[in-house]
């Protein structure tokens, strides 16, 4: 079996401490790849960036690059976009925890959205 190897990881959250389990292990991942890392929050910009931000404030002593994207989009085509205009190898998301429009959708739908139409790697995170 081959190795997979990662250079370049997103994360989505919604600010939600299940969601912050994802960007926990996205971390953990991008630290032992030595890959940069993304977290990313769509829906409303200040919320947004909030959310990103504190997210990479809390990982900040990880020793791996962490920058922050926030999109005034639905989760669904926000992330698909972003994977796709970054050329990420890897996206990490949780599998609860959605809140804000997430809600919209039934449990599992975004991972589910986004797993058909992804250009990358996908690594869903139990977090409950």
């Amino acid at each position: 079996m081959a190795e997979v190897s990662f250079s370049k990881i997103l994360v989505g959250t919604d600010g939600s401490a299940t969601a912050g389990k994802a960007v926990d292990r996205a971390v953990e991942v991008a630290a032992r790849a030595g890959a940069s890392l993304t977290v990313f929050t769509a829906g409303p910009t200040e919320r947004a960036q909030e959310v990103a931000s504190r997210e990479a404030e809390r990982h900040q002593g990880a020793g791996i690059a962490v920058e922050t994207k926030v999109v005034d989009a639905d989760p669904v085509s926000g992330l698909i976009d972003e994977a796709t205009a970054g050329g990420y190898d890897l996206l990490v998301m949780g599998n609860k925890g959605m809140t804000g429009l997430t809600r919209f959708f039934r449990l599992g739908s975004v991972p589910n959205k986004v797993t058909h139409h992804l250009p990358c790697s996908l690594l869903i995170v139990k977090t409950t």
